[in-house]
């Protein structure tokens, strides 16, 4: 392996978000996402995990408690992306945004993935997505990829979901 190039066995772990309202924040990434909330440090902090690993996301009003999000044109995270193991459970995220009245800001399929995009109670970017394999992946006659952003059917994923 070439020493300058990361191994390629690394892994982005976690994502920890300074919130606002604590509860708030716990209301859309447990109750509509489905998160499982693992540890909580009184109404300062809370750690949330999928199939529960220690934790996914952690969310902290320790420099933040009540705080405006940042302005929309200014440096920062961009979105906190969540991989869903396949289509069926991106379906079923969806059902679950629908049926809790949150708003997608957008849908993409990209080739390589389909996502849904979409703003957390305090403005941060949250994409949900699932990769299709990789022998499915769009490429250039040279190889090299070939992604694009189309309009995702969400109808579509809907009737595929497990729903």
């Amino acid at each position: 392996m070439n020493p300058s190039t990361i191994d390629p066995q690394v892994r982005i772990g976690h994502v920890h978000l300074k919130v606002a309202d604590l509860e708030r924040a716990l209301r859309f990434y447990r109750d509509v996402l489905g998160f499982q909330e693992m540890q909580r440090f009184g109404d300062s902090a809370a750690f949330l995990s999928a199939g529960g690993y220690h934790h996914h996301i952690g969310l902290n009003t320790w420099e933040s408690l009540g705080a405006s999000p940042p302005p929309r044109r200014s440096t920062g995270l961009y979105h906190t992306a969540i991989l869903y193991p396949d289509r069926a459970t991106l379906g079923n995220a969806l059902h679950r945004l629908i049926k809790a009245g949150i708003r997608l800001d957008g849908a993409s399929d990209h080739g390589v993935s389909e996502a849904l995009y979409l703003r957390d109670p305090d403005q941060n970017g949250v994409e949900l997505y699932r990769d299709r394999p990789m022998e499915e992946w769009p490429r250039k006659p040279d190889g090299s990829l070939d992604m694009y952003s189309h309009p995702l059917d969400l109808q579509r994923l809907l009737d595929e979901s497990s729903l």
